[in-house]
């Protein structure tokens, strides 16, 4: 079962179609609360999931690999909501892991996708950041077991490091914000799913680098976006991404840390509708 919020536009009949909005870790759905009212505002279908384990979403004990995550979200799309048309997807983090997972299994149900603040795994950005100190947890909740069992009733503690440390502007991360992501990792379940989409990262790696031996470049238009105070370079950016797409552009939200959509919503999506309407 996966939770979602659905945010039509103002004239339904006049839609300019349909914006998936795919959030990161730690975090759920409500990360995009300052903007899917905004985006509907501009006309589009606004959908923002829990993906499996996350938030009010059900918690399996295995599938957290991007492709399954992709595949549940397609069927969110199309046969729940029953949306036919390519939808514009929009992935934070590991949404954006799972964002590319979409693009190249559904790439004529994607009419574009942004992704961004993520090492995408099997790439060589990816196995070059992933034993830095600045990724130090990519180890950690890799290893089975132990790390929810170290974090059980500390969720507030551990996840206030991370909002703290990959913040331009830690205060966009209010006590309250920070209360709601705690209280949904500490549910059952919640905190060793999220640590298994960790885990999966290995398998994730070895399927993207077959889907591209397999069916080449992904022909999505791609727009691939980190926060100008992130700690991604244009130049690694680029190269990551444009080994597997066939058309890049890379964006910036300036004054942004990691957390672009709450850091700095209103440019967020000023650079999401400049992207999408594109096309």
């Amino acid at each position: 079962m996966l939770h979602y919020i659905s945010c039509p536009p103002p004239d339904p009949s006049a839609s300019e179609g349909t914006i998936l909005l795919i959030h990161g870790f730690p975090q759920t759905s409500y990360q995009f609360r300052r903007v899917i009212t905004p985006l509907s505002d501009a006309g589009y279908h606004v959908l923002a999931p829990d993906y499996r384990g996350a938030g009010e979403s059900s918690k399996p004990r295995d599938g957290y690999t991007k492709d399954i995550l992709a595949r549940d979200l397609h069927r969110l799309i199309t046969d729940h909501e029953g949306i036919k048309d390519p939808v514009h997807l929009v992935g934070h983090d590991i949404g954006g892991m799972i964002a590319h997972a979409y693009a190249v299994l559904y790439p004529s149900h994607t009419a574009s996708v942004i992704w961004g603040e993520c090492p995408l795994p099997g790439t060589q950005v990816y196995h070059e950041a992933k034993y830095t100190m600045a990724m130090w947890h990519f180890t950690f909740h890799s290893v089975p077991d132990l790390p929810e069992l170290l974090v059980a009733g500390r969720e507030k503690i551990y996840l206030k490091h991370f909002f703290d440390r990959l913040a331009q502007n830690p205060s966009a991360i209010s006590t309250h914000d920070l209360e709601v992501y705690a209280t949904a990792f500490a549910q059952p379940g919640a905190m060793r799913a999220g640590m298994d989409l960790y885990r999966a990262f290995e398998a994730d790696g070895e399927m993207n680098v077959r889907w591209l031996e397999e069916k080449g470049k992904c022909g999505v238009r791609c727009l691939n976006l980190w926060g100008g105070k992130s700690f991604a370079d244009e130049e690694m950016a680029m190269k990551m991404a444009e080994g597997f797409y066939e058309s890049v552009r890379f964006g910036t939200v300036e004054g942004a840390g990691h957390w672009i959509a709450e850091e700095r919503p209103r440019e967020f999506v000023e650079m999401v509708l400049a992207w999408v309407q594109q096309g």
